[in-house]
């Protein structure tokens, strides 16, 4: 899973901190460095740091607080304004290295390509890269750190922050809802939204709810047999009924009979279709607006990458959702729809579906994502 996108960072890891690295032994190899204390008054000196050309008065300090005032001095000034005094400062007198933006912007432009290049979408790869160089640029190290470990937080930190949308804990909503939790499923053709239904299904019986299926797609020819086979399988009760029959009034049905036999969730299946389906899209609105659903979540394939983001976004305008299931993630070696479908809609992804088997099924985290893309 993510191969391609895990490959690409560790080449991103390993180049800039070799470059870091570099501008650490540049610091550290500065020299001459001449450091002149003078005693102007009892308990106080006068400091001057010296390099070739250029002497630099750092002030009249209290004696014993030397290395603090010079600390002080260097933090104070913006990180384009510290120069190599500043740097061989931090160096003599704090064993620390001040990364300079020199030398970076390159391997940054090469990380945004890496982004695009495993679907990333172009908003969201510029705002990691800037973040990566906000992380960086400016900060200090102490010399001898893991240079690579250093640069790793810094692509961990900006990816977390980008798929980290507003919390929403999906299992804590279900259980504080009123009952029955009507949940109705979105996307367009062929990403696996009835599979997706089985295998909420599934994890809603593991834990204890009652569920009942409305099958709500009567457009596709074989959609209601696909998904009745499932809810045979699960032991599961189907509400459905002929083909062409008005969705909105199956999933009402639905939801009526989950009230009157006190069934704790009902799952809607619906016809895939394209947002440019002007029909269909007005038919999935009826839906939403007739049932007024507790849940609405956008089903796609992980695999799509950029083009998952764009449908997302514009089923999003259509028809507002509360999260994302993307599909057949072990099967994406990119990885660019799960970093931005979440930043482009400012939804979470709720679930990835893993497998083919109905326990395929995982409960989306950030940070499962990042643990996975530098393992």
């Amino acid at each position: 899973m993510f191969e391609k996108l895990k490959e690409k960072l560790g080449g991103f890891k390993k180049a800039l901190g070799s470059v870091l690295e570099s501008k650490e032994k540049e610091a550290v190899k500065t020299e001459p460095v001449k450091v002149e204390t003078t005693r102007v008054e009892p308990a106080r000196v006068e400091i001057k740091a010296e390099v070739p050309g250029k002497t630099e008065l750092i002030g009249k300090v209290p004696e014993p607080s030397i290395p603090e005032k010079i600390s002080e001095n260097i933090k104070e000034k913006a990180p384009e304004k510290i120069g190599i005094l500043d740097r061989i400062k931090a160096a003599v007198f704090e064993q620390e290295f001040i990364i300079g933006e020199s030398g970076l912007k390159d391997h940054l432009w090469e990380l945004e390509m890496a982004l695009l290049e495993s679907d990333v979408a172009l908003p969201v790869a510029e705002k990691i890269v800037e973040s990566v160089k906000t992380e960086l640029v400016g900060s200090r190290r102490k010399i001898g750190s893991d240079t690579g470990k250093i640069v790793e937080e810094a692509l961990k930190k900006s990816i977390l922050k980008v798929i980290s949308v507003e919390s929403f804990d999906f299992d804590e909503f279900v259980r504080k809802a009123s009952k029955p939790v009507s949940i109705v499923f979105v996307g367009v053709n062929g990403t696996g939204k009835t599979t997706t239904v089985a295998k909420m299904a599934e994890r809603f019986k593991s834990q204890g709810y009652s569920v009942v299926i409305a099958a709500g797609d009567t457009f596709r020819a074989g959609a209601i047999e696909q998904i009745d086979r499932h809810a045979e399988a699960l032991g599961i009760k189907i509400i459905k009924h002929q083909e062409g029959a008005d969705p909105a009034a199956i999933i009402y049905d639905a939801i009526q009979f989950a009230k009157a036999k006190h069934k704790d969730i009902v799952l809607a299946d619906t016809a895939g279709r394209m947002h440019t389906n002007i029909n269909l899209m007005d038919q999935l609105k009826k839906v939403c607006r007739v049932n007024n659903p507790n849940l609405i979540i956008f089903v796609d394939e992980a695999i799509a990458g950029n083009d998952a983001v764009e449908r997302a976004k514009l089923f999003n305008s259509a028809v507002p959702f509360h999260g994302s299931v993307l599909t057949k993630a072990d099967a994406d070696s990119k990885g660019g729809a799960a970093i931005s479908i979440s930043y482009t809609t400012g939804k979470p992804i709720l679930f990835l579906g893993v497998g083919q088997t109905y326990k395929d099924l995982v409960k989306f985290e950030p940070q499962w994502l990042i643990d996975r893309l530098f393992e």
